[in-house]
């Protein structure tokens, strides 16, 4: 057995990342046929006389920010096979004789007009999978009996791993989506950082360093990528929406929150960008800057989990622009087949919506 989460870079022969050995299991020797049997301890040590064992469990070590950064849909429920929103397109001819273009267009009439234009309207509907979750917890009475023994209940110990697993799924759809599941263009699902909608994404721009990289910039040219960023997407926006969060990978949220503006400075990179971007000299408040692993590799030309290139994502936290369909966690009677006691855990996990593409951006080579 194996664990899921695991720091070690174990592969099989097919390339998977097995993860680490349980390593739980004894050996007991048959009386009656000579053999050796392996069995689960399920959580029963050795315990010396003057041994003090912690009785903390300590669960393996997950990062899970997805109700941090995105808005949930949570309008949707279990019955529903498909999220859906639709997307207006206005349009109205100017008045005759006004032309079309900056500065003309308007809908003038005169005392005499005859003709009068209209507005038309264009509703178009986009919808995305829901897909099936659902994970089962089985125990025996003998793994019931021998837990509730030595006082560590297993019932619990396997739902705090499925809610674990759960969150980590979730967790994994809202950033970067599933590469086994597939839209209706045949593309594989996308999330947050890598949505195939958004048409923003380029390079920042090289510094006075030779170097795109943050480590090789001044604090200023630092700054300047982040206002870049939010005048880019501003404008794209129809300068509608001045994006209000931007996700970096750790290893440069730990740069910029640490190092110094200058060496008489007593302020951080990240606290002198709070206080000059675009959004906060513009009165609409506070610039979020959050870390997430995610971003590591999720560049345009990089491989998602490396240090090849890395992605800025600047967005807008707010369910009118982007959300993440999801239902809640449901679970079905207790069932008693023979000596297990089985219980299945399901939900739906949608795909992210991003209903206003043009106010989200990606900024790579950071």
């Amino acid at each position: 057995m194996f664990t899921y989460d695991s720091p070690y870079q174990i592969f099989n022969r097919n390339g998977d990342q097995a993860g680490k050995s349980f390593g739980t299991r004894y050996k007991v020797m048959d009386s009656k046929s000579g053999r050796s049997k392996w069995y689960d301890s399920t959580g029963a040590f050795m315990v010396g006389e003057l041994e003090r064992l912690d009785q903390t469990l300590n669960e393996p070590l997950a990062s899970i920010f997805f109700g941090r950064d995105i808005d949930l849909r949570e309008d949707v429920t279990i019955a529903d096979e498909v999220s859906s929103f639709t997307v207006m397109t206005f349009g109205s001819a100017s008045g005759f004789g006004a032309g079309q273009g900056i500065g003309n267009g308007k809908s003038w009439v005169k005392k005499n007009t005859t003709q009068i234009s209209g507005v038309d309207v264009d509703l178009a509907k986009l919808t995305y999978q829901l897909h099936e979750w659902a994970l089962e917890l089985k125990y025996t009475i003998f793994e019931l009996e021998s837990a509730a023994r030595i006082g560590r209940p297993v019932d619990e110990q396997k739902y705090a791993a499925m809610q674990l697993k759960h969150q980590m799924d979730c967790d994994e759809m809202a950033y970067i989506g599933d590469t086994s599941l597939k839209t209706a263009s045949g593309a594989a699902v996308t999330g947050l950082i890598n949505n195939i909608l958004v048409t923003t994404v380029q390079l920042l721009p090289v510094g006075a360093g030779g170097s795109t990289n943050w480590g090789q910039k001044t604090p200023d040219e630092i700054l300047a990528d982040f206002n870049l960023a939010l005048t880019t997407v501003w404008q794209n926006s129809a300068y509608a929406v001045i994006p209000s969060k931007v996700l970096l990978p750790p290893k440069q949220y730990g740069y910029i929150a640490t190092q110094k503006v200058s060496l008489a400075g007593n302020e951080s990179i990240k606290s002198y960008i709070e206080r000059n971007n675009l959004l906060s000299t513009n009165g609409g408040g506070r610039l979020q800057i959050e870390p997430t692993k995610w971003a590591i590799g999720a560049g345009a030309v990089g491989t998602l989990g490396t240090y090849s290139i890395d992605r800025m994502t600047v967005y807008t936290k707010d369910k009118k622009y982007v959300r993440f369909p999801l239902t809640m966690l449901q679970r079905t009677p207790v069932q008693f087949d023979g000596l297990f006691h089985k219980t299945t855990y399901f939900c739906r996990i949608g795909e992210v919506e991003v209903v206003y593409p043009e106010t989200v951006g990606y900024f790579d080579g950071l």
